[in-house]
This record gives C-alpha cells, sequence and structure tokens, in this order.
C-alpha cells in the first residue's frame, strides 16, 4: 500500500488553486497495482502509479533532492510522446505526471 506523500497532497492544492475548484481528490487506490485513485464529483477518472515503480517524492526522500530532479527529467522524457486527452478524457498518464512527478 502507498502512502500519499505531503508532496502530492500540495500538487493536489496548486491544481484546484490552478483551476480554481475543490472537486478533484485523491485517496489510495483500491487496485492493488496502483498507487493514487483520483476522483472530480467523486466520480474516480483515474488510478495512478504503478507500486513497485518510485516517484519524485520517494526518490527525493531516498536519495536527496538532485538525484530526484534527474529521475523527473528522465521519468518526462520517456513519457513525452504521451497524450494528455484521450477519448475527450484526462489520461492517467497525465494525472501522473502532475500528482507525483
Amino acid at each position: 500500500m502507498y502512502d500519499i506523500t505531503e508532496y502530492t497532497r500540495n500538487r493536489l492544492k496548486q491544481l484546484n488553486k490552478k483551476l480554481n475548484t475543490d472537486k478533484i481528490t485523491i485517496e489510495q487506490s483500491k487496485n492493488k497495482d496502483k498507487k493514487i485513485d483520483v476522483f472530480i464529483n467523486n466520480k474516480k477518472v483515474a488510478d495512478i502509479g504503478a507500486l513497485g515503480f518510485k516517484d519524485y517524492p520517494t526518490y527525493t526522500k531516498e536519495k536527496g533532492k538532485d538525484y530526484a530532479d534527474g529521475r523527473r527529467k528522465l521519468y518526462y522524457r520517456r513519457h513525452s510522446k504521451e497524450d494528455d486527452i484521450k477519448d475527450d478524457k484526462i489520461t492517467p498518464s497525465w494525472w501522473a505526471r502532475w500528482l507525483l512527478w
């Protein structure tokens, strides 16, 4: 089970503020293979963050900010060609990029 970090909670607050809403929420994922479930208006829209893979706050905690920043750049490069919207929905990749990286 993944404990949602303060970093991710702060990123969620930033996103809600940017969009002038409080309708986006997160919880620990019910999917045993994922970290976080994302909801809009209490409706689940994505489950993100594969367990077994580290994210920005995990790298920061374990190896420091400089190392985490390098991993973030690699993550962005690796996922740069993925769509942000598909079938008129925000993709899990976008949510993960915003909340975990």
